[in-house]
């Protein structure tokens, strides 16, 4: 599998309801100095409607520019569909939103009783 179905098989596996940045997609798929180039592969995806390029973002958790998802409000609209509160300035909440890329976190085992 090249790099760019790599990314495209991590960003599939981004649940609904959260989030990914460039950089972290990079990592997941082997190449942590690749945020740009995760970029470009979602930019060219060869299927938009089957792969959640909307669950990604930038690493501070801004939206991606106008264009991207066919208008300004696009990328904020798919991602509030999905209960994914976007800031008046176009940033998602990292520490709420963002993906564990699938690994189980120390807060994940906790039961609250």
């Amino acid at each position: 599998m090249n790099f760019f179905e790599t990314v495209y098989t991590m960003v599939s596996r981004i649940p609904r309801g959260k989030v990914a940045t460039y950089g972290q997609i990079a990592r997941l798929a082997g190449n942590p100095r690749a945020a740009r180039i995760v970029g470009c592969a979602l930019h060219t995806s060869p299927d938009c409607g089957g792969i959640p390029c909307h669950r990604v973002v930038n690493r501070e958790g801004r939206l991606a520019p106008a264009p991207a998802f066919g208008g300004t409000d696009a990328q904020r609209g798919l991602l509030e569909a999905e209960g994914v509160r976007v800031s008046a300035e176009g940033y998602v909440d990292l520490e709420k939103y963002r993906w564990n890329g699938g690994k189980e976190t120390t807060y994940d085992r906790i039961k609250i009783i």
